[in-house]
């Protein structure tokens, strides 16, 4: 199986510069992969012990922001890695890592390579990115491994008959800080002991959000003294579903808007502005060539009841003017986005329906600090009582607020096993 999974793996390298003609995520990629040698050939300090993180996408970053705001800088060089473009396109030019770059495809030849280049003294992977090529090398070298916020479930592809194999390259992880004790137990059925349930580091990294300055001037002025709904990371399918309410809210004008849509182009925008089919107000015309925002502009927030954020990184500052959060991703297939921000500010939070994966979710849900909607109507029922029953709505939010904050810890206990390794691998 492993040679078929390495002939598979060399075409799909191939094949992806091609693919990429057709997608852009994919032709993203494929152009980052081929840069990223050189990347490494012109910042990799030699004569510096190197510690590589690897995280495949934004949020698998997220996870691990506390970790390496944590990270021995002045002794050590941080080489970061993403696999997807949602999180090397966003943040290669972070200020926590020495070197960003996209990990190239897992062959033998490349992971080789990688490995020689780098040198890492110490690999960071984050919840669940195992590579059996690159884990291969990680052992050949000796190099210490640990997982963080390690995610096992029952249906990966470790239990099918197809990816049984890979199990044996697990043993190059010298310690696996799993989120819940379903990942402990299912570890211990593929033969691993090594591992101890610290929780989920985004705990931690959403806890410290409510501690800095959330301010946002024109949100200000938008919200000014009213109830308001922010909608993050939104996708088409969200809106479909949220837009009979937001229709009804638009000629009441009781709640005001903001919504951050997950992708940003042009046409996206578009789209979004088509779907609502109520006059908008766009982030980039009130900042277009302004360094403050002026009397118009100010007045045009005012009248205004839905707001668009198309930009990135305003979005964790954004929920702290919430007074109800919908998270997106859920009310399709593209995958549930991160709850906890909007949770820290003790805000309820609205997903979709398809969850599964998201084991936080369920939990939220079970203390009554999350709701789940799938039509238009539930979402309206929903709104309706959160807006109107000030008591429902306070309870919940602190149901939140609480669940975040007990819920932190895991990044104390990794930062704790990296100094039992080496002092200096952590700063104090």
């Amino acid at each position: 199986m492993k040679f078929l999974y390495d002939s598979v793996i060399t075409i799909i390298k191939a094949l992806l510069p091609i693919a990429g003609v057709f997608n852009k995520k994919l032709q993203l990629g494929a152009r980052g992969r081929a840069r990223a040698w050189d990347i490494l050939d012109q910042s990799i300090k030699k004569t510096m012990p190197k510690i590589w993180v690897h995280a495949a996408s934004l949020g698998e970053f997220e996870q691990i922001v506390p970790i390496l705001e944590k990270l021995n800088r002045e002794n050590y060089q941080i080489v970061l890695t993403f696999f997807s473009p949602s999180g090397y396109e966003n943040k290669n030019n972070t200020s926590l890592a020495d070197t960003v770059c996209y990990l190239p495809i897992d062959t033998t030849a490349n992971a080789s390579k990688f490995i020689e280049i780098v040198e890492p003294s110490l690999a960071i992977m984050v919840k669940y990115e195992f590579w059996p090529n690159y884990l291969k090398e990680l052992n050949n070298r000796n190099v210490e491994t640990i997982l963080v916020s390690g995610v096992f479930r029952e249906n990966m592809s470790f239990n099918k008959w197809y990816g049984s194999w890979m199990t044996k390259y697990l043993k190059a992880i010298n310690h696996f800080f799993l989120q819940n004790e379903d990942s402990y137990r299912e570890l211990n059925r593929l033969g691993y002991n090594n591992a101890s349930v610290s929780g989920d580091t985004r705990f931690d990294r959403a806890s410290h959000l409510i501690e800095r300055d959330n301010h946002l001037d024109f949100l200000d002025k938008f919200i000014g003294d009213k109830k308001c709904l922010v909608i993050g990371s939104s996708w088409p399918e969200d809106i479909q579903v949220l837009q009979k309410w937001l229709r009804e809210n638009y000629e009441s004008g009781d709640c005001k808007i903001v919504i951050a849509p997950h992708e940003i182009e042009i046409s996206k925008i578009e789209t979004l502005q088509h779907q609502l089919d109520d006059e908008t107000i766009l982030w980039s015309s009130l900042k277009r060539n302004q360094k403050t925002l002026t009397s118009k502009s100010v007045a045009h927030l005012q009248q205004s009841n839905i707001l668009i954020l198309d930009t990135i990184g305003l979005l964790t500052k954004t929920y702290s003017y919430a007074s109800i959060a919908y998270v997106g991703g859920a009310m399709g297939t593209s995958g549930l986005h991160n709850i906890l921000e909007a949770a820290t500010y003790g805000v309820p939070v609205i997903i979709g329906k398809h969850y599964e994966k998201f084991p936080e979710a369920g939990k939220l849900e079970d203390l009554g600090g999350l709701f789940s909607v799938s039509t238009p109507d539930e979402f309206m029922e929903i709104m309706d009582q959160l807006l109107t029953d000030d008591f429902l709505c306070d309870k919940t939010g602190m149901i939140c607020g609480h669940w975040i904050n007990s819920n932190t810890g895991a990044t104390r206990e990794v930062l704790n096993y990296l100094k039992q390794i080496d002092e200096k691998l952590v700063i104090s």
